[in-house]
């Protein structure tokens, strides 16, 4: 590995997103040193790989020492042919992205699903410090999932351990089915229904009237009848898919990120509407909000290589 300082614990994460790219070091005790940020070559693979790469190199540059590098991506790597599939960034997709960003490097690069990393990090140093079985949900734009067992992440033979976003929506009533379409090829995908994108384009479709995310919770806190019904709505559902999953995996605690994760009512709701659903009408498992909120994922990242294998690099 190049650089100055040698064996120093520096790790760096690269989330890779649709609509932005962060690169953060972290020194070997979790502290954060330096982060960056550039716009996703939108469409371009050639560009992604040079933005990951730049980014790296800036933040060693900066910082005058070599790191482990560690990579969260809105897909998964096929560990078979080191190829990506299912990445809502579609040129990501059937390309050797984890080769090329190691090679541009010069180095090992470690790259997993972003939920993935969001459920590292918060197992790691986060609101689920200590769990054994933590399951991370992030319910932004998107709806994603990733299970981290042992403070190490679960990804399964399939690399698709945790999608739960791709399950459809537990206990359909009559008008949610079959449910709106998903990129997936799928309809009624929890991505459709509890995202911030999908409450949305439920309040949209029950209203008529069009309105964001945070309009339609700035509203509800005002008790407007409309708004309040849609996060009743958002909540129910959001209850009935975690106790699908309690029934499957039954993890120590559930940690809630992305934009929809800061309506605090959730924290509060949801625990008491799971044991409507949850197999035999009781359910203890906590519910919390992301310690790291919008840096969980980046964090998670760096966390894909432990403090001794920094210290002790190849």
């Amino acid at each position: 590995m190049k650089g100055t300082m040698k064996n120093s614990g520096l790790r760096i994460g690269v989330d890779v997103g649709g609509t932005k790219i962060e690169a953060l070091a972290i020194a070997a005790d979790g502290t954060e040193k330096l982060r960056y940020r550039v716009a996703t070559p939108q469409e371009d693979y050639d560009g992604t790989v040079a933005a990951v790469a730049g980014l790296v190199t800036r933040l060693e540059a900066e910082l005058a020492g070599s790191a482990t590098v560690g990579m969260g991506i809105p897909g998964t790597i096929v560990r078979e042919t080191g190829l990506v599939k299912n990445a809502n960034s579609t040129w990501l997709n059937g390309r050797p992205l984890e080769h090329d960003i190691s090679v541009a490097l010069a180095r090992p690069v470690r790259c997993t699903n972003d939920a993935n990393c969001f459920a590292l990090s918060e197992a790691s140093d986060g609101a689920a410090a200590g769990k054994n079985i933590v399951f991370g949900v992030i319910i932004g734009t998107g709806c994603g999932g990733g299970v981290a067992v042992g403070g190490r992440i679960h990804a399964g033979s399939n690399g698709v351990a945790g999608e739960w976003g791709h399950n459809p929506l537990p206990w359909q009533r009559p008008e949610e089915y079959p449910g709106p379409a998903c990129f997936c090829g799928q309809h009624g995908c929890l991505e459709r229904w509890v995202s911030g994108t999908g409450f949305a384009q439920d309040y949209e479709r029950v209203t008529g009237s069009a309105a964001s995310g945070e309009a339609i919770v700035a509203a509800c806190e005002r008790g407007e009848p409309a708004a309040v019904s849609a996060v009743e709505r958002l909540e129910d559902r959001l209850a009935r898919s975690l106790a699908s999953l309690v029934n499957v995996l039954d993890p120590d605690v559930i940690v809630l990120g992305g934009g929809l994760s800061r309506l605090q009512r959730l924290y509060t709701n949801v625990p008491a509407l799971l044991p409507r659903y949850v197999f035999g009408g009781s359910c203890n498992t906590p519910v919390l909000q992301a310690k790291h909120g919008d840096s969980s994922g980046v964090r998670g990242a760096a966390w894909l290589w432990s403090v001794q294998e920094a210290m002790n690099p190849r």
